[in-house]
């Protein structure tokens, strides 16, 4: 409405403008020289007034967004004004103010609230530049840090220096485990980095969080299972020795001392000989799991080189092949892209990538159509992998969990051992492994370098 009064005022002014102007020229063609002067002097007022006309609207908007973008919300326009026109522009720019103004409102209010979730937050928050300006930091940050305040990501060198190498070279998806020490106590912090954009500016946001609860109660949780399964594989190996050990020692014992020689018969010695032997048996298997356990401990350092992942999985698949030639199972080994190559010990990750499709082979074992997969790509985050894929019966949901702690078995016959070492093995390549299983479908075995 206020813009259509605007424009009739508008056309009726050049239209006046416009007789006047034919006026003056047909007043100067006769030679009517007072017309002439009387009719220029009222042109050029009415052109004075248009401009002004014209001038006072734009200063009014120009006003109104000058006042919006400093956050001046206090700028109202007389609604009492002779001009209509004037009137319904100056009531719709007061209306438009006021709304913006609750909208600002409201956007404070909720940044307030964010603020205050951020700043009372049990983990640290920080997002910096590509400089390493400090943009913002919870006081959590602060605290675990011991350090304030936080303007730029040097200053973490004064902390630890290792830390500030870390923040120096986050990348976004990043995941840093950092050990700080100072003289009451050690923190663990885990660092995870990612990126956001504000003001058609880059920055990474970065989580730090005290993990030393967290792995405390991890570590006594893994100390339990562990004593748990070495409990129970001792007291396997114990107790067929105790019961045999007292069966023999009857044999020998009477109620009043050591049976006399003509007791002892022949097939009381061939009992006792068998005896000796099952003793003896598990002896062997009890030195046999100390051995395991001694090299579960005794891992070396990777030696690490470039490997063509194509040729170290076709590797494992010639000698799948040759382990499985009396049962029909379908392997594929695919590396995408084929020139891609791995930084790895090729023994070690041999190692378990055999292990693997040992584990898979056993469980396709009587299944139609068994099938098992090594895959190695680039995930989407840029992360290089191996995949070991198959349709066995899966693992049940009550032993995921269970599986890679050292020891624990499902079979008759193992020490329980490969799946534990290879995760080692994977954390000394600086990667880690993942199962996932779905029961009666499939099961994959996830190596991230």
């Amino acid at each position: 409405m206020a813009s259509r009064n605007f424009y009739f005022q508008l056309i009726l002014r050049v239209l006046l403008i416009t007789f006047t102007a034919i006026a003056l020229a047909i007043s100067y063609v006769n030679q009517w020289y007072l017309a002439t002067g009387i009719l220029a002097i009222l042109l050029v007022s009415q052109t004075y007034f248009l401009i002004t006309f014209i001038n006072s609207t734009n200063r009014k908007i120009a006003y109104f967004f000058d006042a919006i973008k400093n956050e001046d919300f206090t700028l109202r326009f007389p609604e009492r004004v002779s001009i209509k026109s004037f009137k319904e522009l100056n009531r719709s720019l007061n209306r438009v103010n006021g709304l913006i103004q609750e909208v600002h409102l409201q956007l404070q209010i909720r940044e307030q609230y964010y603020q205050q979730i951020l700043k009372q937050a049990n983990i640290g928050i920080m997002t910096f530049n590509k400089k390493g300006h400090i943009l913002f930091s919870n006081p959590t940050l602060e605290k675990l840090l011991n350090y304030k305040p936080l303007n730029h990501i040097k200053q973490l060198a004064q902390v630890d220096q290792s830390l500030y190498e870390i923040f120096e070279k986050l990348e976004p998806f990043d995941r840093e485990l950092v050990q700080l020490t100072n003289e009451r106590e050690k923190t663990h912090l885990a660092v995870k980095a990612t990126s956001m954009s504000l003001d058609r500016q880059s920055l990474l946001l970065v989580t730090v969080q005290d993990i030393h609860k967290e792995l405390d109660e991890k570590e006594t949780d893994s100390w339990i299972r562990l004593i748990r399964v070495l409990n129970h594989e001792i007291m396997n190996t114990i107790t067929p020795i105790t019961s045999i050990s007292e069966s023999i020692l009857k044999y020998y014992q009477l109620k009043d001392g050591l049976a006399p020689s003509e007791y002892i018969t022949e097939d009381l010695v061939k009992n006792t000989a068998k005896g000796l032997g099952v003793i003896q048996e598990q002896g062997r298997n009890l030195m046999d799991f100390v051995h395991s356990y001694r090299s579960f401990l005794s891992l070396p350092p990777p030696d690490k080189a470039l490997v063509p992942a194509q040729k170290l999985l076709d590797n494992v698949k010639t000698l799948m092949d040759q382990q499985s030639q009396n049962n029909a199972i379908y392997f594929e080994a695919k590396a995408n892209p084929e020139n891609l190559e791995l930084f790895i010990d090729e023994k070690q990750i041999s190692q378990i990538l055999i292990n693997l499709c040992k584990n898979a082979l056993q469980s396709l074992e009587g299944k139609e159509k068994g099938t098992i997969k090594i895959l190695s790509g680039t995930n989407e985050i840029g992360k290089k992998f191996i995949e070991v894929w198959d349709n066995g019966p899966g693992i049940p949901e009550d032993l995921i969990d269970e599986i890679f702690v050292p020891f624990f078995t499902t079979k008759n016959a193992g020490t329980g051992i490969g799946l534990s070492l290879s995760k080692q093995i994977m954390h000394l390549h600086g990667g880690n492994i993942k199962v996932r299983s779905v029961p009666n479908r499939e099961t994959s075995f996830l190596l991230t370098f």
